[in-house]
């Protein structure tokens, strides 16, 4: 498969649609191999973070041309909720799900909604040739942009928990991402994602989305973890990144050659 056709609609979008319980990863290292090889593997999406790490846009260019050449479905986290710039060139570069960090409120998804829409739907900065529009060669790409468009935002404190309702009913925002390593933070148990106030409010945020009918996704360092997450209602789901693979395999390995008889029990955080 190379170079995925401008289907109507928004990929992602139909994985919740069609898919049960959609499986993605996070792709942290910023190379473009790692994005391919891990598309092969059976994901369903792949995540690629400029949040945190060194990808940048070049590599954020090159990760989606490889993710493009298999069955996943690429997203794009940036690293900024709240700088248009950013946005407009993601979407230039190709990046058709788009997903945005600590969002806090209502007003503020609007913003980020805004960021990544033509007019009359947003403020996106206007370009006719770029990769997005295979480089002008999809002649009506301004007008179809907004229908190919998707806009995850995530909540990552109770108060944007809290603010749940009113986040989910801002017009184009098509899903919910709790992050459950800084929902632990901001409750003061940073990174014990088993702790009893973030599994509650993990719950709490599934049910409520399920009430409203928004789509909500989450992440986990383990399958069992994310098992868990799943059977409280989200709906789509990561598990590790390609960095904590290679980690988990790399030390197993070195334990098993090294004679450590405990190797199994090493972790790596995600």
């Amino acid at each position: 498969m190379v170079n995925k056709p401008l289907t109507e609609g928004n990929d992602f979008l139909k994985l919740l649609e069609e898919a049960a319980t959609p499986l993605g990863t996070w792709l942290m290292a910023g190379t473009p191999s790692n994005a391919e090889a891990l598309g092969h593997t059976g994901f369903d999406w792949l995540l690629i973070d400029m949040e945190h790490g060194p990808i940048d846009f070049r590599e954020a260019w090159q990760m989606m041309q490889a993710v493009d050449c298999t069955p996943a479905v690429p997203v794009v986290r940036v690293s900024n909720s709240d700088d248009p710039a950013l946005v407009k060139r993601a979407l230039d570069l190709g990046a058709r799900t788009l997903m945005f960090p600590y969002v806090q409120s209502a007003a503020q998804a609007r913003r980020v909604v805004e960021s990544m829409k033509y007019p009359p739907l947003g403020q996106r900065g206007f370009a006719g040739i770029h990769r997005a529009s295979r480089y002008g060669m999809v002649s009506d790409y301004g007008k179809r942009a907004n229908d190919l468009t998707a806009c995850i935002v995530q909540l990552e404190t109770p108060q944007a928990i809290d603010c749940l309702e009113e986040i989910a009913a801002v017009d184009g925002v098509d899903a919910l991402f709790v992050g459950p390593g800084d929902l632990s933070a901001a409750l003061g148990c940073i990174g014990d994602l088993q702790n009893a106030r973030v599994q509650t409010l993990m719950a709490t945020a599934a049910k409520r989305a399920r009430a409203v009918g928004k789509p909500i996704g989450t992440l986990g360092p383990t399958p069992e973890m994310v098992h868990g997450f799943a059977k409280m209602g989200y709906d789509y789901v990561a598990v590790g990144s390609d960095l904590v693979f290679m980690l988990q395999q790399a030390k197993s390995v070195v334990a098993r050659m090294k004679g450590q008889a405990d190797h199994a029990s090493m972790k790596v955080a995600y």
